[in-house]
């Protein structure tokens, strides 16, 4: 017997797949709605904070850059200002004696000593200040202290044997020029090299903070660019997604979300490489020509006071001669030359410059600025220094020569007087024009960290944290009513 197989129902299968697709695509729609969701405010909360991050990290290096390290350097070029000047007003004091018509004289070289002590002092306490933040600004500051006592009581022994037996101009009696010969033995190898490393020491943290914001800034707008395109890209998709399923061709809330989303990632971002540019012109473009500046202005006032010292101590004239060289070529350097043909390669240099900007053919501070000549006005600044510095050199010379003539007097002279066509007329002028551009640029700085602290204002948590807030919002109320339809 044939038992018959009933027939299979193949079909019954063909109605199920689909209900049971469509049941499956229903169940998923929601999870993968929330993922969506979930990854946009995930996405923008990290926006939020690594902008907020960064911009306080800018703020926190404009404020130290402006407010704190900038100040510390120049407290310490003034302080190594200060100190040379002391030592040339003590040298001033042994040159002129007890004379008057010299161009200056005793009491008015006392009186321009006391307030550079007055100012060095002030320029001590500023860096005692913060001192103790770097181990070798430490060092340096106690290398100053220690030895300024000792020369202060040194140069006053020097000034009273010297005024107590005053003779000729130029002659001091042995015992003073004694007293003073240790005393700016003392300067030079001791106080000045440590006061100089105070100031490096500065300039190097000051260096690392620079270096540190500026990539704080370029790596953030990395960063911002970067969340900003992710968070873009995951609202759009989940747009995209809510648009098959519904059949809605735009959901108005995550489309603000998105807009929202991009606007700060490019706003934050541009205004970081603002900042970045602030960063830079502050310190590359203007604090770095104040810097080495400053340290001519310093430089150049002891080269001065080598002049004194080249004619109170016939003993040591070589040495002074050979000092002043050597100052001036940390000024302008022009090459392996002597003192008496440091002019022409000078002018050599000076000429080469004038006929092609470009060719800046002399080294040392005034090198550097003209080499980083940046703001208006300032190349023209760069170059009436220059001159006037020119024309200070050639009057050294003059001084050399009228003392190699045995005319004493008149070098003493021609060497401390203010009046017109004289030496310290000319050095003022020197001075005066160096200031001048240090100004130019000190304005510049100002100027550079005023805009970057305007720029970071309400980025370090309130434009980031409302937009977050708004962007948060505005997903949720995009999404929210679309799963409110499964449940």
């Amino acid at each position: 017997m044939i038992t018959a197989t009933p027939p299979r129902h193949r079909g019954l299968r063909a109605p199920v797949g689909p209900a049971v697709a469509r049941v499956a695509r229903m169940r998923n729609t929601p999870e993968r709605v929330r993922v969506l969701a979930a990854a946009a405010i995930g996405v923008t909360v990290a926006l939020a904070a690594v902008t907020a991050v960064v911009f306080a990290s800018v703020a926190g290096g404009l404020q130290v850059i402006g407010h704190q390290a900038a100040p510390e350097v120049a407290a310490t070029t003034d302080l190594y200002f200060h100190l040379n000047d002391m030592d040339a007003q003590v040298a001033n004091v042994l040159l002129v004696g007890d004379q008057h018509g010299l161009g200056i004289d005793r009491q008015q070289a006392l009186s321009i000593y006391a307030q550079d002590r007055a100012r060095a002092d002030q320029a001590l306490q500023q860096a005692a200040g913060v001192a103790g933040t770097s181990p070798p600004a430490g060092r340096a500051l106690r290398s100053v202290l220690d030895g300024l006592g000792s020369y202060e009581a040194l140069a006053a022994q020097a000034i009273y044997i010297d005024g107590q037996n005053a003779g000729q101009p130029g002659r001091p009696p042995a015992a003073a020029l004694t007293a003073y010969r240790q005393a700016t033995d003392l300067m030079r190898t001791s106080i000045l090299p440590a006061a100089q490393d105070l100031t490096s020491a500065y300039a190097a943290s000051l260096d690392r903070t620079y270096q540190a914001k500026r990539s704080a800034a370029e790596d953030g707008t990395f960063w911002l660019l970067l969340l900003g395109a992710a968070g873009g890209a995951i609202l759009i998709a989940l747009q995209f997604y809510l648009t098959r399923r519904h059949r809605r061709l735009l959901n108005p809330a995550l489309a603000a979300a998105t807009l929202i989303v991009l606007a700060l990632a490019v706003a934050g971002g541009t205004s970081l490489a603002a900042q970045a540019g602030h960063l830079q012109v502050a310190k590359k473009d203007a604090f770095d020509s104040i810097l080495a500046l400053s340290r001519a202005r310093a430089v150049s006032y002891d080269a001065n006071a080598d002049e004194s010292r080249f004619l109170v101590d016939p003993a040591r004239a070589a040495q002074y001669q050979q000092a002043f060289l050597t100052k001036s070529q940390r000024l302008a350097d022009v090459g392996p030359v002597g003192i008496f043909q440091y002019d022409a390669a000078l002018a050599r240099a000076i000429d080469a410059y004038h006929a092609d900007h470009a060719d800046v053919r002399f080294g040392g501070y005034l090198g550097a600025e003209f080499r980083n000549i940046t703001f208006s006005g300032e190349r023209a600044a760069a170059q009436r220094t220059l001159a006037a510095y020119q024309v200070y050199e050639r009057d050294d010379r003059h001084i050399r020569a009228l003392n190699a003539q045995g005319n004493l007097r008149a070098a003493i002279a021609f060497d401390t007087s203010y009046a017109p066509g004289n030496s310290n007329w000319a050095f003022e002028r020197y001075d005066s024009a160096l200031v001048s551009v240090i100004n130019i640029n000190q304005d510049a700085f100002n100027q550079a960290i005023a805009a970057g602290q305007q720029g970071v204002r309400g980025w370090t948590w309130l434009i980031p944290g409302v937009a977050a807030v708004v962007i948060i919002g505005a997903v949720l109320l995009g999404v929210g009513p679309r799963l409110a339809e499964y449940r």
